[in-house]
C-alpha cells in the first residue's frame, strides 16, 4: 500500500500529471517536456524525480541526457491495486441486481 500511496500522491500534483501524460504519449527528454510546460527545466527535473521514485516513470540514458518512459512495472502495480476496487464494485453491483426485489416475493 505504501507504494500505491506514493504513486497516488505523485499524480495528485497537476504538473506531475501533465508530465506523466506527456511521457505516456511518447518517451521524452527533460528539454522536450519543458517546452510543453510553463515551468522551468529545474522544476521538471524535480517532478520527474518524484515520478521516478514512485516508479511511474523510468529514465533511460541516451547520450548526455535521459529519455523518460512510463515504468510498466510500477504502473502495473498501481493498476492491480485499482483493479481490486473495480472488481469489488462489480461484485457488489452483481449481488444488488440479482437480489430479489421486495415486490417479487
Amino acid at each position: 500500500m505504501a507504494k500505491d500511496s506514493a504513486q497516488l500522491a505523485a499524480l495528485g500534483d497537476p504538473t506531475r500529471r501533465r508530465i506523466f501524460e506527456l511521457v505516456g504519449a511518447r518517451p521524452r527528454t527533460v528539454a522536450e517536456i519543458t517546452r510543453q510546460l510553463t515551468v522551468s527545466q529545474s522544476a521538471v527535473s524535480q517532478h520527474l524525480k518524484v515520478l521516478r521514485e514512485s516508479r511511474l516513470v523510468r529514465a533511460e540514458p541516451k547520450g548526455a541526457s535521459n529519455v523518460y518512459h512510463i515504468d510498466p512495472a510500477g504502473l502495473g502495480q498501481m493498476r492491480a491495486w485499482l483493479d481490486r476496487f473495480w472488481s469489488d464494485t462489480l461484485a457488489a453491483y452483481k449481488l444488488a441486481v440479482e437480489k430479489p426485489s421486495e415486490g417479487s416475493k
